[in-house]
């Protein structure tokens, strides 16, 4: 049973926007499925998907943030300065509509997304580096997600920031910290390592019900605006690569690192950015609506570029190898 269980982790891991996708839709067609996706029953499922990351952290992971300091204050302050300043830039070139352009704000100082690190690895990325980057973002959240907001939104809307700070602190940081405490102490178990073959399951089937919950509720509003959405969604995440990558050069990184800044930069926790959407900004739908939209193209693109970043790979090396028949 147990390897049913592992087997199915791993199909839903490779394929989570596929799965993604198909939860949205059904709870577009039929609302009852995801209406209890709301208010705690929200904030729990997006406090499980953090504590599934918490749970795959051991003591190296932090020991990256003492020993390569340069590489993630590098990373750091390109997730809290590219990404927020190129939501700005977009809400205000394409003039947006309030709802719309407090949610592409929430997901652009959000941290970095809990499947970029998968993504890194997938694209011959710098892991360790993804991990750091990822676990910094995390930790600096409660402070600079809401900072960040009152900054860039606060002239237009109320932001609560010190509601904000807590439920980031809630949803991200206590379930982290429980999931690594288990980690340090219960990791070497064998059972606990079978579990954890089925966390992947876990955190994607909780990012499909949050995604599900907005459908449920507003996905109405998504064929009023979901095209505007979708735009806007997609060029801040290709800019967010793309700036993200050319810090990495211009930090004189090596290829792996600048995969890895760039898909760290450019993925953000659009799941947390639902779940402050709908708590802070509950008069807002289309603020939920941006965000999980969001935690689907995400998803997609980051997927879609780490193979490519693979392919490239592949190509050189075929490349390489062609060289010395064809010289003959």
């Amino acid at each position: 049973m147990l390897s049913f269980l592992q087997k199915i982790s791993r199909v839903l891991a490779n394929q989570t926007a596929v799965f993604v996708i198909l939860t949205g839709l059904a709870a577009y067609f039929y609302p009852p499925l995801c209406l209890w996706v709301k208010g705690t029953a929200q904030t729990v499922v997006l406090g499980v998907i953090m504590l599934t990351m918490g749970m795959t952290l051991t003591k190296d992971d932090f020991r990256i943030l003492a020993q390569r300091p340069l590489d993630i204050f590098i990373g750091a302050c390109a997730q809290y300065t590219l990404m927020p300043l190129l939501a700005w830039s977009l809400v205000h070139f394409f003039h947006l509509p309030k709802g719309i352009a407090v949610g592409i704000l929430i997901v652009g100082t959000c941290p970095g997304g809990v499947s970029s690190n998968i993504m890194s690895y997938l694209a011959h990325g710098d892991v360790a580096f993804s991990v750091g980057m990822t676990t910094a973002s995390t930790l600096l959240a409660p402070v600079m997600t809401p900072l960040l907001m009152e900054w860039l939104a606060g002239e237009t809307v109320h932001v609560n920031t010190w509601g904000m700070f807590q439920s980031i602190l809630i949803v991200t940081l206590i379930p982290v910290g429980i999931g690594a405490f288990l980690n340090f102490f219960f990791g070497k178990a064998q059972s606990y390592r079978d579990a954890m073959g089925i966390m992947p399951a876990v955190s994607v089937i909780g990012l499909a019900c949050i995604v599900g919950g907005i459908m449920s509720y507003h996905g109405d509003r998504f064929f009023t605006s979901g095209a505007m959405i979708f735009l806007i969604v997609a060029l801040h995440n290709t800019l967010g690569y793309a700036t993200g990558y050319l810090v990495g050069r211009a930090a004189g990184m090596n290829p792996a690192k600048r995969r890895t800044i760039s898909i760290e930069v450019g993925c953000q926790n659009a799941g947390l950015g639902t779940h402050l959407a709908t708590v802070h900004f509950p008069a807002l739908p289309e603020a939920a609506l941006a965000s999980a939209v969001a935690c689907v193209y995400h998803s997609i693109s980051g997927t879609v570029l780490a193979n490519l970043f693979a392919l490239r790979d592949r190509w050189k090396e075929k490349k390489q190898n062609t060289l010395p028949s064809s010289g003959k």
